[in-house]
């Protein structure tokens, strides 16, 4: 059975009849232009362009002039330098916008999640400030325990002074009982009869 070819088949779109580019990788095109345009910003290769340069000249003018003046070889080879130098930038200047745009992106995304973490804690930071506003706190507990020591030291100081005002008075009357009991009768008074017995009566 012939094979059939690819143009002859009807279900499938015709293939234009042009050239056919190779093929490249543009990530790897991308950093082989980056590097060429570091390179080419650098005082290396300016300095090594001017020193080819000045032996092209002076090679053209002093030994064999395969370029005589006014040297259209050199301006040849340096109009292409700067013409394919010139796309080679702008593509690594594009790379770089590109790789900025994806920073900022990030950056914007990790600021709004960061804003969006702040906001969180500080709603959760009001939340316990009105929680804690009801709790006693250290500094509340020291103070009403040293007032309630005061008071107790008070109450306590009152109950030792009324304590000792009972012991005083009681000890007054019971000087003043002794005193009086024994204090010597005067021989010249007579003697009540009934208040000697009620004195001296026997309890039982």
């Amino acid at each position: 059975m012939p094979e059939i070819r690819r143009r002859d088949r009807l279900d499938q779109p015709q293939e234009p009849g042009r050239i056919r580019l190779p093929k490249f990788d543009p990530e790897v095109f991308g950093q082989w232009s980056e590097g060429i345009a570091r390179y080419m910003g650098t005082a290396k290769f300016l300095v090594y362009m001017t020193f080819v340069i000045v032996m092209w000249i002076v090679w053209n003018v002093l030994a064999l002039p395969f370029d005589p003046f006014p040297f259209m070889f050199l301006t040849l080879f340096l109009s292409l330098q700067a013409s394919y130098s010139a796309p080679l930038i702008l593509l690594a200047q594009n790379r770089q916008t590109d790789r900025d745009r994806i920073a900022s992106e990030e950056d914007r995304r990790r600021a709004a999640m960061q804003k969006a973490d702040t906001e969180y804690l500080a709603r959760e930071i009001a939340a316990l400030r009105v929680a804690l506003g009801e709790v006693a706190t250290r500094d509340f507990v020291r103070t009403e325990l040293a007032r309630l020591a005061e008071e107790l030291d008070e109450q306590a100081n009152r109950r030792q002074r009324r304590v000792e005002k009972a012991a005083e008075k009681s000890s007054e009357k019971l000087e003043k009982k002794t005193a009086k009991q024994r204090k010597p009768a005067k021989l010249d008074e007579p003697i009540d009869a009934d208040s000697y017995d009620a004195e001296h009566a026997d309890p039982l």
